[in-house]
């Protein structure tokens, strides 16, 4: 199987994945707070990935340490806590929409910090993305919601999209030759004791896993959350980074609104037509970004 088509298969399932994720977050509030769901995200994913370290402790982390914090804390850390403090108000299927961010954001930190080439048709497409993605926050999630609390807990989701666009910058920039499970590993080592050290030291996760009737459940969709859509899902994404570029790779972000809008409707969340139509524009400006003239290290191989 060619390069092209094994690229292809990886962002798709790992759409498939991310896009769940919201909804695994969303249940996952049902016993613990946000602060206790995003710790205990990190903290399982770093403990899953803790025997790895065994046949992958080999790494100079002194010339690969400004990496690695990027991929563990912007890509990771920081996420975990803005999406799940932004589900508190908004909806899931609405998250997963605006993370369609990702790739525009992608763009503007590889022009600003990486001095990517950015072509006229990619500015065009990073414009009609933000202009439906301002669409998408004004519509809100029903009419009943509080406008202002609406975008304010969206502007977290678009934070959380910046922290992606700049781990996948760091990532191609300083990991590009490190194994991507020792990568992976390794930034999981770095953040997991954070997570933890916080988790059970400033939260009441202990009370809450041993009191709230619905504990079980919640953990164990917060460990599906941790383990396949954060530990594993990432050892794949840095793959995929490799094998076509960061452009291609945030653009995985095609398809998870898509699977977040339907996991929104299987939960009878509220979605309304305009909001639909504000996420087509946000994935034509990404088809934009993605589609013309791409700098040849963002092609894939035919």
């Amino acid at each position: 199987m060619n390069k092209k088509a094994i690229s292809w298969i990886i962002l798709i399932a790992l759409s498939l994945v991310w896009g769940s994720s919201f909804m695994l977050m969303k249940q996952g509030l049902k016993a613990f707070s946000s602060d206790e769901v995003a710790g205990l995200r990190i903290t399982i994913a770093s403990a899953f990935m803790l025997p790895f370290l065994i046949k992958h402790y080999k790494i100079d982390l002194k010339t690969n340490l400004k990496g690695l914090l990027l991929m563990g804390v912007f890509g990771n850390l920081i996420p975990a806590f803005l999406f799940t403090k932004a589900e508190t108000q908004i909806s899931s299927s609405l998250t997963g929409m605006l993370n369609a961010l990702t790739p525009m954001f992608t763009i503007m930190i590889g022009m600003i910090a990486f001095n990517h080439k950015i072509t006229k048709s990619q500015i065009i497409g990073v414009l009609v993305g933000f202009v439906g993605a301002i669409a998408l926050v004004a519509l809100g999630d029903n009419q009943e919601n509080d406008q202002t609390k609406n975008i304010m807990y969206s502007l977290l989701v678009a934070a959380a999209t910046l922290c992606y666009a700049i781990s996948v910058n760091g990532i191609k920039a300083y990991l590009g030759h490190v194994n991507s499970l020792t990568a992976t590993v390794w930034s999981f080592t770095i953040i997991g004791p954070m997570a933890a050290i916080y988790l059970f030291g400033f939260t009441d996760v202990v009370e809450h896993a041993t009191h709230h009737p619905e504990a079980l459940r919640s953990l164990g969709f917060i460990s599906i959350l941790a383990i396949v859509g954060s530990a594993l899902s990432v050892v794949v994404y840095n793959t995929l980074i490799k094998l076509s570029g960061t452009v291609f790779a945030a653009s995985c972000t095609y398809l998870i609104p898509i699977v977040a809008i339907g996991w929104g409707l299987f939960d009878d969340e509220v979605i309304n037509l305009f909001q639909v139509l504000a996420v087509i524009v946000i994935i034509a400006g990404i088809w934009m970004i993605n589609s013309v003239n791409k700098p040849a290290e963002e092609i894939i191989d035919k």
